[in-house]
C-alpha cells in the first residue's frame, strides 16, 4: 500500500487519541465497578448480619428480664399476703407453716433479684454491642455516600473528556485516506496498536529497537510505502527522527 508520508503521520494523532479514549474508558469502568464501594458493601452486609444476631440477643435478654421481674413481683405479692395472714393467724401450726413459706419466698426473691442483676448487666453489654455495630454501619454508610459522590463526579468528568476525545478522533481520522485508515483500524483491532513512531531505531508501540536487517529493509522502502513494524505489526511511521 502507498500513502503520503504526511497522511501516515496523521495516524500517530489518531493512535494517541485512541489511547486517550481507551484510558478514559478504563477509568470510567474502574469507577463504575467501585471496588472500594464493593468492599464497604461487603463489610456492611456482615455488620447487618451481626446486628440482627445482636438484636436477637437483646430481645432474648429483655424477655428473660421481664420473666424474672414478673416472678419477683409474684413472689413479693405472696410475701405481702403471707405477712398479713401471719399477723392474724392464731394457730401455732398454721403460723409455723406461713413462716416457712415466707422464708422460702424470701430466699426465692433474693435469688430472683440476683438473677435480675446478672441479666441487666448482660443486657447493658448486649445493648452496647448493638450500639457499636449501629455506629459502624452509620460510619460505613457515610463513607459510601462520600465515595459515591466522588465516583459520580469522576465518571462525569472522565465521560466529558472521553466524548471530547471521540469527537477529536473523528475529526482527525477524517483527514486520513480511507484505505490507510482501514488498515490502521484492522491492525489496531488485531494487535492493540494501529500506528507506531519509529524513533531512533526504536518502535514506540513495542518499545523494541529494530535489528539491522529490519532497519535495512525500512531504509530501502520508498517514503510513501506503508511499512508495518516487525514487532508490533502497527503501521510504522517514519520521520526525520527515525534514525534511518
Amino acid at each position: 500500500m502507498k500513502a503520503a508520508p504526511e497522511d501516515q503521520a496523521i495516524l500517530l494523532d489518531v493512535q494517541r487519541l485512541d489511547n486517550d479514549i481507551t484510558r478514559l474508558a478504563h477509568r470510567i469502568s474502574s469507577l463504575q465497578k467501585g471496588e472500594h464501594l464493593t468492599e464497604l458493601g461487603t463489610r456492611a452486609a456482615g455488620l447487618r448480619s451481626q446486628l440482627a444476631a445482636a438484636t436477637g440477643d437483646v430481645e432474648d435478654a429483655e424477655r428473660d428480664l421481664a420473666r424474672l421481674e414478673s416472678d419477683t413481683a409474684t413472689a413479693q405479692a405472696r410475701i405481702e399476703r403471707d405477712t398479713t395472714l401471719l399477723q392474724s393467724v392464731g394457730n401455732a401450726k398454721d403460723a409455723a407453716g406461713l413462716q416457712n413459706e415466707l422464708d422460702s419466698l424470701n430466699r426465692r426473691t433474693n435469688d430472683l433479684e440476683t438473677q435480675e442483676l446478672e441479666v441487666m448487666e448482660t443486657l447493658d453489654r448486649l445493648r452496647a454491642r448493638v450500639g457499636d455495630i449501629e455506629k459502624q454501619l452509620a460510619d460505613i454508610d457515610a463513607e459510601r455516600g462520600r465515595l459515591m459522590g466522588v465516583r459520580d463526579d469522576g465518571i462525569a468528568r472522565f465521560e466529558k473528556d472521553r466524548v471530547a476525545a471521540v469527537q477529536s478522533r473523528a475529526d482527525v481520522a477524517a483527514k486520513v485516506p480511507a484505505d490507510l485508515l482501514a488498515l490502521y483500524e484492522r491492525q489496531r483491532a488485531r494487535y492493540g496498536f494501529g500506528a507506531s513512531l519509529l524513533q531512533g531505531g526504536v518502535s514506540t508501540a513495542s518499545g523494541v529497537a529494530l535489528n539491522n536487517s529490519d532497519l535495512a529493509s525500512i531504509r530501502a522502502a520508498a517514503p510513501d510505502d506503508v511499512v508495518l513494524c516487525p514487532d508490533s505489526d502497527a503501521i510504522l511511521v517514519r520521520t526525520a527522527e527515525s534514525g534511518l
